[in-house]
């Protein structure tokens, strides 16, 4: 087979979004939402596996041999990618994400007008959500990063691995990577407190420790940024509520409806150009929401979102249908999406 760096520069050239090499394959790109071979040839289980290696420092190579799985980051001509390394069927593949080289403008992302006033907020937590490579980390940074040109601010982010690299502009920015500057997302958030920080970034609240560090680091004073991998804007309340058992729960009800600032769930759509839009929906935790949250009635929250545009929240069909206005998508492919969510928008 061909050198790895060659694939990942051939990734590069085709402004993919990922990369995928796994023994016995064809190698893929993802663009544009679609994947497609690099070549016609499989790739042979031990070449593969030695060039995967050699991307990788001793210390990770026996992470890697001892857990079978590994997450880290590294720079490919130029370029940063998120790689994840793992064993399927007994041989070895690479799923590489690549990180854009600038940090994304709101306008470019096309932030909503709510979407601007959340890097302004100085405490609470802010939920960025979605499935798997809906660009939720591109959307935080892009809020870190406003905060960054806007305000003298400690930030501090605490990632597995490191995505975007910030450079300090009003901002004091730190970016702590798990398994090289700290053991654990809970390790980093037992100290974090005490580094003076303004702004913490989560960028994943993956169990029941790192999501009662971030509340209390949210309730502490704090400006708090995470991400979850769910689809909509209740079922991320229900994911946080749902880890935790018994009497904890009305507990985190309660934590949760103080601190919780909006979540942002979003959707990478094709556009008429070919490209991908985020679709969005936004939850702003007003009074009525917060009684709703510490009430534990979750299934309440969509309507609420419906009946509340005014306070800046946005259902997933009202953002697809205004990018239909727009002409930006298709009213085929917001059907479908729609119908996916379970919506019922009238598109016209």
């Amino acid at each position: 087979m061909k050198q790895i760096k060659s694939y990942f520069e051939y990734a590069i050239e085709k402004k993919a979004s990922d990369l995928h090499l796994v023994g016995e394959e064809l190698p893929l790109v993802r663009i544009f939402g679609n994947l497609e071979e690099v070549e016609n040839k499989k790739l042979p289980v031990a070449e593969l596996k030695v060039e995967i290696l050699s991307l990788l420092s001793k210390d990770q190579k026996d992470k890697f041999e001892e857990e079978l799985e590994l997450d880290f980051s590294a720079e490919v001509s130029g370029t940063r990618f998120r790689i994840n390394i793992h064993q399927q069927e007994g041989k070895i593949g690479l799923a590489a994400r690549l990180v854009p080289q600038v940090i994304p403008s709101p306008e470019a992302l096309k932030f909503s007008p709510i979407m601007y006033e959340l890097p302004k907020l100085y405490d609470g937590l802010v939920l960025v959500t979605g499935p798997t490579g809906s660009g939720k980390s591109t959307t935080v940074a892009a809020m870190i990063e406003m905060i960054n040109k806007d305000r003298k601010a400690h930030i501090v982010t605490i990632e597995d691995p490191v995505e975007f690299v910030f450079v300090d502009k009003k901002s004091l920015v730190e970016q702590r990577e798990v398994g090289i500057d700290t053991k654990s997302f809970q390790e980093a958030l037992k100290r974090v407190l005490r580094q003076d920080p303004n702004v913490i970034f989560v960028g994943e609240m993956r169990d029941p420790e790192t999501i009662a560090a971030t509340l209390t680091a949210a309730e502490t004073g704090h400006l708090v940024f995470s991400t979850l991998h769910t689809p909509s804007a209740a079922e991320s309340v229900e994911r946080i509520i749902d880890v935790f058992e018994g009497y904890k729960q009305k507990q985190v009800l309660v934590q949760l409806s103080s601190v919780l600032r909006a979540v942002v769930s979003q959707q990478l759509v094709p556009t008429k150009k070919g490209d991908l839009v985020a679709a969005r929906e936004i939850l702003i935790n007003t009074p009525a929401v917060a009684n709703l949250i510490r009430e534990n009635k979750i299934a309440q929250l969509p309507s609420v979102i419906q009946t509340s545009l005014k306070e800046g929240m946005m259902t997933l069909s009202n953002d697809l249908l205004d990018l239909v206005k727009k002409g930006i998508i298709d009213e085929e492919v917001a059907k479908k999406r729609v119908g996916e969510y379970g919506g019922k928008t009238k598109f016209a």
